[in-house]
Protein backbone atom coordinates (compact mmCIF):
# COMPACT_ATOMS: atom_id res chain seq x y z
CA UNK A 1 0.00 0.00 0.00
CA UNK A 2 1.16 3.54 -0.85
CA UNK A 3 -0.11 6.77 0.64
CA UNK A 4 0.35 10.12 -1.14
CA UNK A 5 -0.13 13.54 0.45
CA UNK A 6 0.08 16.75 -1.61
CA UNK A 7 0.88 20.19 -0.27
CA UNK A 8 1.92 23.63 -1.50
CA UNK A 9 -1.20 24.78 -3.32
CA UNK A 10 -2.57 28.27 -2.90
CA UNK A 11 -3.68 31.51 -4.52
CA UNK A 12 -1.20 33.41 -6.70
CA UNK A 13 -1.28 36.06 -9.39
CA UNK A 14 -0.55 35.40 -13.06
CA UNK A 15 3.16 35.28 -13.74
CA UNK A 16 4.07 34.12 -10.24
CA UNK A 17 5.47 30.76 -9.16
CA UNK A 18 4.43 27.93 -6.89
CA UNK A 19 5.96 24.61 -5.87
CA UNK A 20 3.87 21.57 -5.07
CA UNK A 21 5.12 18.64 -3.00
CA UNK A 22 3.89 15.06 -2.68
CA UNK A 23 5.08 12.93 0.21
CA UNK A 24 4.90 9.17 -0.34
CA UNK A 25 4.78 6.58 2.40
CA UNK A 26 4.12 2.87 2.71
CA UNK A 27 5.57 0.50 0.12
CA UNK A 28 7.65 3.25 -1.48
CA UNK A 29 10.46 0.95 -2.63
CA UNK A 30 8.17 -0.59 -5.25
CA UNK A 31 6.95 2.71 -6.77
CA UNK A 32 7.79 3.02 -10.45
CA UNK A 33 6.61 6.13 -12.30
CA UNK A 34 5.04 9.14 -10.65
CA UNK A 35 3.02 11.98 -12.13
CA UNK A 36 1.07 15.14 -11.54
CA UNK A 37 -2.49 15.43 -12.82
CA UNK A 38 -4.91 18.32 -12.60
CA UNK A 39 -8.64 18.77 -12.87
CA UNK A 40 -10.50 22.03 -13.34
CA UNK A 41 -14.21 22.35 -12.44
CA UNK A 42 -16.39 20.72 -15.07
CA UNK A 43 -13.41 19.29 -16.95
CA UNK A 44 -11.72 15.90 -17.12
CA UNK A 45 -8.59 15.11 -15.18
CA UNK A 46 -5.49 15.51 -17.35
CA UNK A 47 -1.86 14.51 -17.05
CA UNK A 48 0.48 17.46 -16.48
CA UNK A 49 3.88 15.84 -16.06
CA UNK A 50 5.36 12.40 -15.51
CA UNK A 51 8.68 11.12 -14.23
CA UNK A 52 10.13 7.61 -14.16
CA UNK A 53 12.14 6.09 -11.36
CA UNK A 54 15.25 6.85 -13.42
CA UNK A 55 14.38 10.53 -13.80
CA UNK A 56 13.05 10.65 -17.36
CA UNK A 57 10.38 13.37 -17.64
CA UNK A 58 7.50 14.19 -19.94
CA UNK A 59 5.18 17.20 -20.01
CA UNK A 60 1.88 18.25 -21.44
CA UNK A 61 2.29 20.78 -24.25
CA UNK A 62 0.41 23.40 -22.26
CA UNK A 63 3.04 23.48 -19.50
CA UNK A 64 6.29 22.82 -21.37
CA UNK A 65 8.92 25.39 -20.52
CA UNK A 66 7.01 26.55 -17.44
CA UNK A 67 6.67 23.51 -15.16
CA UNK A 68 9.37 21.15 -13.89
CA UNK A 69 8.71 17.79 -12.30
CA UNK A 70 11.33 16.18 -10.06
CA UNK A 71 11.61 13.55 -7.37
CA UNK A 72 13.85 13.03 -4.38
CA UNK A 73 13.97 9.28 -3.90
CA UNK A 74 15.87 9.56 -0.63
CA UNK A 75 13.04 11.65 0.82
CA UNK A 76 10.27 9.80 -1.04
CA UNK A 77 8.96 13.13 -2.29
CA UNK A 78 7.68 14.32 -5.67
CA UNK A 79 7.77 17.99 -6.67
CA UNK A 80 6.21 20.21 -9.30
CA UNK A 81 7.82 23.62 -9.79
CA UNK A 82 5.33 25.87 -11.57
CA UNK A 83 6.60 29.12 -13.06
CA UNK A 84 4.89 31.79 -15.17
CA UNK A 85 1.51 30.63 -13.94
CA UNK A 86 -1.56 31.45 -16.02
CA UNK A 87 -5.24 31.62 -15.04
CA UNK A 88 -5.86 28.49 -17.11
CA UNK A 89 -3.56 26.58 -14.74
CA UNK A 90 -6.23 26.90 -12.05
CA UNK A 91 -7.22 23.40 -10.96
CA UNK A 92 -6.95 20.79 -8.26
CA UNK A 93 -3.57 19.12 -8.66
CA UNK A 94 -3.20 15.43 -7.82
CA UNK A 95 -0.14 13.31 -7.18
CA UNK A 96 -0.11 9.88 -8.81
CA UNK A 97 2.09 6.81 -8.45
CA UNK A 98 2.06 3.34 -9.91
CA UNK A 99 3.37 0.21 -8.25
CA UNK A 100 4.12 -3.02 -10.06
CA UNK A 101 2.86 -6.16 -8.36
CA UNK A 102 3.05 -9.80 -9.39
CA UNK A 103 -0.46 -9.83 -10.83
CA UNK A 104 -0.67 -6.36 -12.34
CA UNK A 105 -0.28 -2.67 -11.56
CA UNK A 106 -1.62 -0.80 -8.57
CA UNK A 107 -2.45 2.92 -8.93
CA UNK A 108 -2.40 5.43 -6.09
CA UNK A 109 -3.70 8.99 -5.79
CA UNK A 110 -3.30 11.80 -3.32
CA UNK A 111 -6.17 13.89 -2.02
CA UNK A 112 -5.35 16.87 -4.23
CA UNK A 113 -4.28 20.44 -3.57
CA UNK A 114 -5.99 23.54 -4.97
CA UNK A 115 -4.05 25.95 -7.19
CA UNK A 116 -5.77 29.20 -8.11
CA UNK A 117 -4.19 31.75 -10.45
CA UNK A 118 -5.78 35.18 -10.68
CA UNK A 119 -5.42 37.60 -13.60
Amino acid sequence: QVQLVESGGGLVQAGESLRLSCAASGSVASINAMAWYRQAPGKQRESVATITSGGTTNYADSVKGRFTISRDNAKNTLYLQMNSLKPEDTAVYYCNADRLVGWGVALYWGQGTQVTVSS
